[in-house]
Formats: structure tokens, sequence, C-alpha cells
């Protein structure tokens, strides 16, 4: 039989199986095939190498193993709390009670009273006596029969799974037989001189010793061969796309710095652009006159001054004859977005078109007649912009911020309204730790600004407790005192029973009795409130008609007041890194120091502690990120479930960095000898795209 049909064959064709625990395989855990379930890892070995005596037994061990006889066994209770209760002696005359509350009937029938068992589980202490509930159970006379390995592997299941035998014993028989009957098919997959290179274990070895080690070490070279294997081949995927989509498909060439980029650069940049925005702006100034289509990732922190950067582009665009258009993920952002643009662009006369969902019919057809004839150049919106009925004359530049925040499919529509695809800018205010951005879009070419604009001061971050309250009051005063403006940002918004938190409604009760009016007004915005309301007391704010507003995180993106210098925000051992360092970046954002006071009680926890202690030492947003990571892991961080990349069975890219970093240099250097993977030593590797199908290059694949 051919190796790939043997691993695509259906689970329930394997021994111990069947349809209905296929059937449970499939939706519990989507395993289907004989390859799936070897890709089901264990995810922690137990030593099972020692055997402990009862009167070992102490509350610190974690597990143990005994090996005893059964002497007694006996259900106990009443029908609604029945448990079943057997006695285990061992050699040194210990006794110990072994405990089940669920599946007595099929327990008790299979537990023989003479017989011999090796037993495991986690000790439960009652009344400083031990006892075992829900064992591990196995007759030693049977136990030789099974794969001996020193180091059990422990294997991911649920409840449903369980009910069908298929615990984490069960599981490892199943991955027992599996390799049983396929392990002599594991081919290798990497070219023999990237394994002899980092003295990597062979594939099949390397899977035989994910399961069933034999000893710690080759665990440990099992692991990183896997790891490093499922790395490369993120990045072959990524870096092949990339050089594919550079080959096939021309970029519009932009060929001509006009008046208009130069009238704007030369007399109306409201400030000088920083080494960062000038670096950008020739990396992307490079990239629209090389000919090939431009696919470019855009980070900087919020306030560093991307906007003006997209500004000078779409300028260089319309210089060249083409159209751009700017999508932003809410109309908060959209209206925000233009609202700069118009700002900017006013001495020069040039008109900006703004098309939301809220955009009235009679101006839509307006925006749709000046797209179509080519009389408007630049356009801000939000998803609007991907309906059928939104076509341009001669699309050449789309930017999308915040790209994380539309799915692949809304952006792959942007990407097809010309005949050739437009340039391609995502911007993020989000900053990307290195590790993901080598993942998640490893097949963009990169651009930072790292530079805030001149002129801006650092924000100063405090943190500060429950008994700085009225000291903190007293600054909020002084600073509205100075014609500023105050955040003060909530976790929740109605009081939860189970959490002693402050909520919004509280607080701004608390917040409007201690600032009263007519000295004072505060206003109140939160995602409950009809958008209507919501728009109406944000504008209010950003007038200057009211001195605080009191908010949930609902103004983490989209709300830009130069004159607001204090964001407070309470509870932040509630918030994540990431969320904490949005919502200082709403400051800041003008001449003035800024500040951002970080409210918490006493108890916190240690990773609490981490994320209050960073925010206070620093601005530097990938750093920031960077701790984040590590906190949280790449699973959690915005964005990247949908991406489809970070689907890692074991590699984890907040510890694993080095690996990635040694696989993609790898990748880099096979693609530069052999771009075409046509080399004998590469064949697996154009094998691997071969049954991805990931040669097949489409927009959909564009991220």
């Amino acid at each position: 039989m051919e190796r790939k049909s043997f691993f695509d064959t259906p689970i329930e064709f394997l021994k111990g199986v069947g349809p209905s625990k296929a059937d449970v395989l499939k939706k519990e855990l989507k395993i289907f095939t004989y390859g799936d379930l070897i890709q089901h890892y264990p995810f922690r070995y137990i030593d099972r190498t020692r055997f402990y005596r009862i009167n070992e037994i102490s509350p610190d061990l974690q597990y143990i193993q005994l090996r005893g006889q059964i002497v007694e066994k006996q259900i106990l209770g009443d029908v609604r709390k029945k448990r079943l209760v057997a006695t285990l002696k061992d050699d040194r005359g210990g006794h110990l009670e072994l405990i089940w509350f669920q599946g007595i009937k099929f327990v008790e029938k299979n537990i023989h009273i003479g017989k011999e068992y090796i037993v495991f589980g986690k000790p439960n202490f009652f009344n400083l006596k031990p006892s075992l509930p829900h064992p591990e159970l196995e007759l030693v006379a049977e136990a030789k029969k099974e794969f001996q390995t020193a180091l059990q592997p422990v294997y991911s299941s649920t409840e449903k799974l369980k009910l069908f035998f298929l615990d984490s014993k069960g599981l490892m028989r199943l991955v027992y037989t599996v390799l049983q009957q396929v392990a002599q098919y594991i081919e290798e997959t990497l070219p023999p001189d990237i394994v002899n290179q980092y003295k990597l274990l062979s594939k099949k070895e390397a899977i035989i010793q994910i399961h069933f080690p034999t000893d710690p070490k080759l665990l440990q070279r099992a692991q990183v061969r896997l790891k490093f294997e499922e790395l490369f081949f993120v990045q072959l995927r990524l870096l092949f796309n990339k050089q594919v989509k550079k080959r096939l498909h021309n970029g519009n060439m932009f060929s001509t710095v006009g008046d208009l980029f130069n009238s704007f650069y030369k007399n109306h940049l409201p400030f000088e652009l920083t080494n960062a925005q000038k670096r950008v702006v020739k990396e992307i100034r490079q990239d629209t006159y090389s000919g090939l289509q431009m696919n470019r990732l855009l980070q900087g922190d919020v306030g560093s001054g991307k906007t003006v950067v997209a500004l000078l582009i779409m300028l260089l665009a319309a210089d060249n004859g083409f159209q751009s258009c700017m999508m932003a993920p809410t109309e908060i952002l959209a209206i925000q977005h233009y609202n700069s643009l118009c700002s900017l662009l006013k001495p020069m006369g040039i008109d900006v078109g703004l098309l939301t969902g809220s955009t009235r019919k009679k101006q839509r057809e307006h925006l749709h007649e000046a797209l179509m004839s080519g009389e408007l150049k630049l356009l801000v919106g939000t998803h609007a912009l991907i309906e059928d009925k939104v076509q341009f004359q001669n699309l050449g530049m789309v930017i999308i911020d915040e790209q994380h925040r539309f799915g692949v499919e809304q952006r792959a529509k942007l990407w097809k309204k010309n005949t050739k695809p437009p340039h391609i800018l995502v911007m993020t205010a989000t900053p990307i730790p290195r590790t993901l951005a080598m993942t998640l879009y490893g097949d963009l070419d990169v651009s930072i600004i790292d530079e805030l604009p001149a002129g801006r001061k650092p924000i100063s971050t405090l943190h500060k407790f429950e008994n700085h309250r009225l000291r903190l009051f007293g600054f909020l005063k002084e600073e509205i005192a100075k014609g500023r403006q105050v955040y003060i940002v909530y976790p929740l918004i109605e009081e939860s029973e189970k959490m002693d938190y402050l909520d919004l409604m509280n607080g701004y009760e608390h917040i409007a009795k201690t600032f009263p009016v007519p000295e004072y007004r505060v206003s109140i915005v939160h995602g409950k409130m009809k958008a209507q309301e919501k728009d109406m007391e944000m504008e209010r704010f950003k007038r200057g008609e009211t001195h605080i507003m009191v908010a949930t995180t609902v103004i983490e993106v989209g709300v830009n007041v130069p004159n607001a210098t204090v964001m407070v925000i309470e509870n932040a051992e509630r918030f994540g890194l990431s969320q904490l360092h949005q919502l200082r970046g709403r400051v800041g954002r003008g001449a003035e120091q800024s500040y951002c006071i970080l409210m918490t009680s006493h108890k916190l926890s240690s990773e609490a502690k981490i994320r209050l202690d960073t925010m206070v030492r620093t601005n530097n947003g990938f750093e920031i990120s960077e701790v984040d990571l590590k906190l949280r892991g790449p699973g959690d961080i915005e964005g990247t479930q949908q991406s489809g990349v970070l689907d890692l069975k074991l590699a984890d890219l907040s510890k694993d960095q080095q690996l990635l970093i040694e696989a993609r240099k790898v990748v880099e250097q096979i693609l530069e000898n052999d771009p075409s993977l046509i080399q004998e030593k590469n064949l697996n590797l154009r094998l691997y795209f071969r049954n991805k199908g990931v040669n097949e290059i489409t927009w959909e694949k564009i991220s």
C-alpha cells in the first residue's frame, strides 16, 4: 500500500476503534485519519519507572504508581450517592482505598479480588488519610504485553471520549496500534543535508520517540526535530508564496514623484517627518517603482504617524494617475482618518470621499460616479468599500488599517477591484513580536515606525492603589484646571456577583459626586449604548464640552483628543498588556505631558504584577508585545486565530523563538539557491507543495 493512502486511512478502520469511537474522535479531537492520530502528540509525560510504597504517600506527590493486590471491594452509599471502594494491599502490608464515583458497574465487574495490579493516580487526602479516586488499573500479568516506556505519554482527552474508554491510556493504546502498522512507511520530509547539519533525528525515529520515549534525551531530540519541521514548513510556505507572488503579479509602476506629493511634502506637512517615517516612505517608494506588486506591513505604535505616511503614498498614487482607498475596521476610526486627511489636504483643495454603513443613498451615488469617472482619487471607508457596487476607474493603492479585524475574504475583494492588482499596505498600531510577525506576516515585507513625532513627550505611567484615590482626584482637578481632559476606564459595565471589582455605573456615580456640576462636566460611554448616543458623547468630549469621559474599552481604538492628558485605568490588573498599551495610547497626542495611572487593589497575581511593572517601566510597544507573548502565548494574541498559520501542534512561538529564526534562515538559503525547488535534494519539499496544493496561488492566500 502507498505511504499516502496508509496515512489517509479513515480512523474507523483502526483495530479497536470502529464507527462509534471514530465518530467521537472526529467530533472531540478532529481525528479523522491514521495521520491525524499520529499527530495527536502527548502534552506531558509521567515517569513510570518508580513504584511507591503505600506508607510513602504524602500530600506533595502529584501522581503515584503502586503495585499490590486487591483484597476487598464493595459498593457503598445510597442510590443517589453510590461509590465503589476497593482496598489495595502492597508487599509491606500497607492498605489504600481506591474509589470510583462513576462507571461503578463496569469497574466493579472488571476488578478481581486476589489479583495483582499496577495502580496509577493522583492521591487525595481526607483527615490526613490518603486515597486514590478514579485510578488507572492494569493487571501485572497483562502489563508486560503493552508497549513498555519509562516515560508514559499523557494525551489530552475529554469527558465524552472517556465514556468510550478513550482516556489518555486508551488513546495511548490506539497510537501504539497505529504505529505498529504505519511506522515503516514514515519517510523523511526534510532535505538530508539539513537533517545532517543540525543532527536531527529522522522523522520516523522522532515520531516513535515523541509518543514512546526510551529516555529523556531522546524525547527532547524528538521534540526539537518535530518543532523545527513545523516551523520550517510554515516559513517555506510563506516565503515560497511570497516569491511566487512577486514573480507572477506585476504591479502598477509609480514612476513619478509629482506635484501633489512634492507640494504637500514641501509646503503643507504640519511637522517634520521623523527619520523612521522617511525610511518607511522610501521603502514603499522603492516597492511601487519596482514594477512588482507591493505587499507590505507597516507597524507603528499609537501616535507614531502612520496616517501621514499613508497620505503621502496616496498622493504618490494620484501623481501617477491612480486612485487609493483606506479601509478601517470601525466607522469611528474611518471618520477619524477621513477628518485627518481632510484637515491635512484642505490647503491643497483635494477632495477625500467617505463611505460607511451610515452614508446616505444620494451621497453614495455621487461617490460611485466620482470613483468610476476617476474624479475622486482618495476614498476612506469601512467594509462598505468591498461592496460590489463600489467600482474604481483605476485603483492603484489599498491601505488597510488594523487588518486583523477583517476576514481574508473581505480583504481579497479589494484586491480584485482593478485589472492589475493594486499595491497593498497593511497598517497596525498593535506592535507584533518579531516571531509572531515572521509567522503571521512572513510573506509580507515589513516596515516599522519606531520613533514618535518631534515634540511628543513620553507618557508617564504610574501604578497606584486604592488608598491613593484622594490624591488621584486632587491631581485630576489640577489637570482640568489647566484646561486638560481625562479618561477613566472601567473593565465592567454592570456589577458582577462573582467579582468585587468596581463597575462602570457605580464608578460614574462616584465620579459625578466628586466632580459636581456646574464646575465639572462628566460624560459616559460604553458598548451597550446606541451608536448615535455613543458618537454624540464622544463628539462632546472631542469638542471639549466635557472634562471627564468615564468609559469601558470602547474608547481603545478610534478616539483622538490631543487635549486629553490623563488616562486612569481602574482595576488595571484585569486588562491584558496589549489592551493596557492601546488604552494608554489614547493620551499623549498633544505637546503637553500626559499620564497613565493604573489603579489596582493590593491583592495581585504574579502575572498581573509583571504586566503592571512592564507598563510602568517602558512605553515601547514592541518590548511590551514580547512580554505579552511570553505571558499569554500566541493563540491569545488578537488576530492570530483567523490566520490559519498558527495551527502548530508542538512549536510555541513564545518559547521556540530561536528555532523559528533558524528555520527561517534555512528556508531563505534553500530558496536563494533553488527558487523552484528542482534540485534532487529538495524534491520532497516540492512534493510537500504538491500534496498541500499551496502552489495554487490565489488572492485569498494574500494576508
